[in-house]
Formats: structure tokens, C-alpha cells, sequence
């Protein structure tokens, strides 16, 4: 432990901890912009300077570590001019289009800008005019905003391990673009939008699709529908003022109908129907031979990864569509039939924590499988459906609860918990063990898949002779470990060190995807997935294969679990594809 003073305020810390979370210790905030708790830090802002007492010199805080009786000024008349000055050279190379801007409001250098009271710049206006490029079906990239923090190429090559990102050009020519100066659209990105959710300016951002929502709203002609994903229910609240994590479920079904959807499902039921889809499939690779191990298909970030990256995998990948591609095969087939509602005028809206569930909707042609058009027309992502909210003028948190509509709104403890990292895995096992032994899981908790480690593995008995072993891995930087591990054993010769295998792009999985509300970090994560967990615990039913609603399709329209008709709805294909489109 390390004795300290910040401000004469005496301390004590751990060894290597630097000046930055020391003085948070004590609730003092040393201004940042560079600095992100996900990322190592790599002080090339300048902004978080401060000095030792009694000595000229300044040291940057988000680099430094404590050192044993150090005194340290955080704040101080010279330390904030210097910060001040530094935030004014920032805005003279950054347009002043700030309401037009997509962070407005919600920017980290219009913040500390209205913090150090900057109401004009003192030096000339220097602007490099660089063309916005929009190629990218998810992502849009603005070079003539970014600051030059390099949040997003630390992200994308050090938390993703995708290196679609990278600086190009020196001093007052640096600029942000993505690999090899390629349009992003034709990069190896994998559309997480991880880069956007650490961007602190509007430099990159989520390809907003609201106005053709808003279009289909107000057409008359058209039946619009709506789905919510798991991850959505934990996380819009932050945007209306609550702590992350506060579950209002009941309240978005209400906002939505007020937006003018017609019909509200849910994603979890369909979770559900992935779970019904996936356990099956991996039960009969177990018992009548397919490659194993199976791994998950329903991160679409994940799908684009393997299918530029790990191509000699795609035999182990489970071929069950994500929850959000079976709901919109789902309500443009079985769902019109029953309610009378022609499917070429349904118009079907997905709410999404992810910016790749845009590519998704167009990934290839099993994503038009009901044959009217693309089975979800539109995917929004938590951001946009809370501007929307905002738009509309509905006071979400003052809404009565409402319910989802039937028949594909109940969903179970296991749908809902497919927002978060090693979800989809205890979810596939309480319903794997039942469709394997024929009984219920007295225990449906499965924690060793829980929390925020990068790579999980477990064991699960289930009592009948059948060991199954399990990975669970999330932040595309993880992964590799694992994915490495079973080619090396199939190159070897030897049986595969799992069974099955659970992967989600981003960090902490959907609770923690590139379309969520600003600012994540591994707090507001932990927070999110215990909302999660909460909305499992309450729910009357806690496994996928108990939900009646789910029973009721397989009855009346689907036949069984990786039959006839499920495989031509429910599941899809996957091939190899470059790492840069020409």
C-alpha cells in the first residue's frame, strides 16, 4: 500500500494504482478525454496534467502511478489554464456544427468545453474537410470531428482484435480511417460498434435509421410491428435519468404503442425459440454425430468475424438464426396467419443493443425466408428508440405498464437472459438438460458462466453418463484463446477440449453492445446484467422448453425443433468472405 496526499487530503492506495482513480478514491475528478477505464491508458490528451507540490513540473494523471508520501495539486490556477488552453486548440481543429451533431448533448469535449466556460477560441480556425463516409451498413464515419484520442483504434485493435481501424498521416494531417484507407464498408470492421460506444465525440456513430421508422409510422398502408431485445429492457432507462440496470420492460411496450406500432412482441419469446432450435441441434450432434463443438451463431458481430477470420470453424457453427431474424421470419408467417394481417404490409421494427443487427437484416437471402421482403425490415438501436421517445414527447417513466402482445411476447427467465455474456450458454443448459434427461434442472442457476471474466469454462454433469463441457467467451479480443485451442486439437488429431461453445463480440455481451447508451463501463455493465437476472428470477417460468407460448408454435405451425419447416424459417448458412471487399 501506498501513503499519499491529493489536494492535503491524506490516502491510501494500492501500489501502481495512478493519480487518476487515486484521487476518485476521494471524489475528486481530474478532467479526462483520452482515458476510458476499458482501455490501457495511454495519456495523449493532456488534458488530466497535474503536479507535484512544491514542483513546477506536470505529470499527466492518467499515466503516472503514486509513489509513496507524493503530494499532488490537482487544481490549481496555472493546471486549469493549461487545461483550458489545451480544450481550446482541441476546438480550433473541430466544426462548430455541434446541433446538428448526432452527441450533441451527450459529447465529452462539448462537456468539459461548457465546464471551462470556453465561449470563443483564440486561435485561427484551422478545418481539414474531410468527406464523412457512410459506407459501412452499420457505422459512420466523420474524420472531421475526431479529436485524435484513439479510443476507437485501441478498441478495435486491442479490445476487438479486428484492426479495421487506424490513424494515417502525422501532427496537424493525422486522421482517423479505417484499414488501409479503404471505404469502411469495405474493411474487415465487424460493425460491433464498439468504436462509436467509446468515441467521446460525434467522430463515429451508429447509422440512424429513425426516419424510415417515423415514414412507416405514418403510413396508413402499412401494419407496423416491433420487437424489443433482451438487453434494451436494462439499459434505455439511463437515457430518461434512472440507474442502469432499472428494469422497465412493461413501460417500453407502452412508449412503443404511443410511438404508433400497432403490434408489440418481445425478443426473449423468440430467444426462447433459439434456445428450443439450438439445444436441439446440439443434443443430436452429441448423440447422432455432427462437428462438435457447436458453437453459437446469434452475435451477428461474431457471425462477421468468423465468416472473414475463422472460416475453417463455420462447420461448428450452429445454424439457428438470432432471436431477431426467428421473430421476423415468425410475424411475417405465423403470426399474419393468425391474426389476418397481410405480410407484405407488415412492416417489422426491431430494438436492438447492437449496431450489427443492421447488417444482420441483409446479411443473405435466408434473412428473407417468410418471402415478403426482408423478414425485419428495420433495425434501431437503444439510442435511437430513446431520441425517438424524446421526439414524440412521451414521458416514458410516467407510463402505465402494459404487456406484450400474444402470441410472441411471453417469453421465459432463460429468454431474457441472452443479453448477457454466458446467458445464451445457461440458458441452452437448463433446456438441454431437460430434452437429454427428460427432467427439470432442480438448480436452473448456472454460475460458473456468470461475470465479467474474458473467457469462462465449466463442466455440466448431467447425471445420465453425459459430461458436456463448456466455454463461454466475450470482447472479440478473447476469443482467439479459445477458438485457437479447438483448431489446434482438431490439427492434433485429438477430441475437442469443448462441447459447446458460447461467443459474444462485445464486452460483458448484449448488455454491453455498441448501440447502448454512452459512458459504459464494467460498473454499469455489472448493473445492466443484474437486471437481467433479476427479470429471470421473478419470471414465472425459468426455462426455454417450459414457456406455453413456444409450445403453442411448435404445435400448431413449426412441427418439431430443427424440422422441416423451423429449418427453412429458423436457420440459415454461412461462407467464407474476404477481409476486404474490392
Amino acid at each position: 500500500m501506498i501513503n499519499l496526499k491529493i489536494n492535503g487530503i491524506p490516502l491510501e492506495v494500492e501500489e501502481g494504482t495512478t493519480i487518476l482513480n487515486a484521487a476518485k478514491k476521494i471524489n475528486i475528478k481530474i478532467p479526462t478525454l483520452c482515458y476510458n477505464p476499458d482501455l490501457p491508458p495511454w495519456a495523449s490528451c493532456g488534458i488530466c496534467i497535474v503536479r507535484m507540490e512544491g514542483s513546477p513540473k506536470m505529470v499527466r494523471a492518467c499515466t503516472t502511478p503514486v509513489a509513496e508520501n507524493m503530494s499532488i495539486i490537482t487544481h490549481d490556477t496555472e493546471i486549469i489554464a493549461v487545461r483550458r488552453t489545451v480544450v481550446e486548440l482541441i476546438l480550433s481543429n473541430h466544426p462548430n456544427d455541434c446541433l446538428q451533431c448526432p452527441r450533441n448533448g451527450n459529447c465529452e469535449l462539448q462537456t468539459l468545453a461548457a465546464e471551462f466556460g470556453i465561449r470563443q477560441v483564440p486561435y485561427r480556425k484551422i478545418s481539414s474537410n474531410l468527406p464523412i463516409d457512410d459506407s459501412n451498413p452499420a457505422i459512420v464515419l466523420n474524420p472531421e470531428k475526431c479529436i485524435r484520442c484513439g479510443r476507437c483504434v485501441k478498441v478495435c485493435q486491442e479490445m476487438q482484435n479486428v484492426w479495421a481501424l487506424e490513424f494515417l498521416g502525422r501532427g496537424i494531417k493525422g486522421r482517423i480511417a479505417s484499414a488501409a484507407d479503404t471505404p469502411l464498408g469495405e474493411s474487415p470492421c465487424i460493425k460491433c460498434g464498439q468504436c462509436a460506444a467509446h468515441c467521446p465525440v460525434g467522430a463515429i456513430y451508429e447509422r440512424d435509421d429513425t426516419v424510415r421508422v417515423w415514414a412507416a409510422l405514418q403510413n396508413a398502408d402499412v401494419h407496423p410491428v416491433v420487437q424489443i431485445a433482451p438487453a434494451v429492457r436494462v439499459a434505455l432507462a439511463e437515457e430518461f435519468g434512472l440507474e442502469p440496470g432499472a428494469l422497465i420492460t412493461k413501460k417500453i411496450y407502452a412508449a412503443l404503442r404511443r410511438l404508433g406500432f400497432k403490434t408489440v412482441f418481445d425478443t426473449n419469446f423468440s430467444a426462447d425459440l433459439t434456445i428450443m432450435e439450438e439445444g436441439t441441434e446440439l443434443v443430436k450432434r452429441l448423440t447422432q454425430g455432427g462437428d462438435i463443438p457447436l458453437v453459437t451463431s446469434c452475435c451477428p458481430a461474431w457471425v462477421d468475424y468468423m465468416e472473414k477470420y475463422y472460416t475453417d470453424i463455420i462447420p461448428n457453427f450452429s445454424t439457428a438464426k438470432s432471436p431477431q431474424q426467428m421473430m421476423g421470419a415468425m410475424i411475417k408467417t405465423y403470426w399474419a396467419g393468425k391474426a389476418g394481417v397481410d405480410p407484405d404490409k407488415i412492416f417489422s421494427v426491431s430494438v436492438m443493443p447492437c449496431t450489427a443487427k443492421k447488417w444482420e437484416t441483409k446479411r443473405n437471402q435466408d434473412m428473407r425466408s417468410a418471402g415478403h421482403g426482408d423478414d425485419v425490415d428495420i433495425s434501431i438501436t437503444t439510442r435511437e428508440l430513446a431520441r425517438m421517445i424524446k421526439q414524440a414527447g412521451i414521458e416514458l417513466l410516467k407510463l402505465e405498464d402494459e404487456e406484450a402482445d400474444n402470441p410472441l411476447g411471453p417469453y421465459t427467465g432463460a429468454g431474457t437472459i441472452f443479453g448477457v455474456t454466458g446467458g445464451v450458454m445457461e440458458a441452452a443448459v437448463r433446456s438441454a438438460y431437460f430434452l437429454v434427461t427428460k427432467k427439470e434442472l432442480g438448480d436452473v442457476n448456472f454460475l460458473p458462466v456468470r461475470g465479467l471474466e474474458g473467457v469462462k469454462e465449466a463442466e455440466v454433469d448431467f447425471q445420465n453418463g453425459t459430461k458436456i463441457r463448456i466455454a463461454v467467451a466475450h470482447q472479440m479480443g478473447n476469443i482467439a484463446a479459445v477458438l485457437d485451442r479447438i483448431r489446434s486439437a482438431r490439427n492434433a488429431g485429438q477430441e475437442p477440449p469443448y462441447h459447446f461453445v458460447e461467443v459474444m463480440a462485445c464486452r460483458g455481451g448484449c448488455i454491453g453492445g455498441g448501440g447502448q447508451p454512452y459512458g459504459c463501463t464494467d460498473e454499469i455493465r455489472s448493473k445492466r446484467i443484474a437486471g437481467l437476472y433479476q427479470d429471470d428470477k421473478i419470471s414465472p417460468y425459468r426455462c426455454s422448453h417450459q414457456n406455453p407460448n413456444i409450445k403453442g408454435v411448435y404445435d400448431e405451425f413449426l412441427g418439431e425443433p430443427t424440422g422441416h419447416k423451423a429449418h427453412e424459417l429458423l436457420h440459415t448458412k454461412y461462407e467464407e468472405r474476404p477481409l476486404y471487399l474490392k
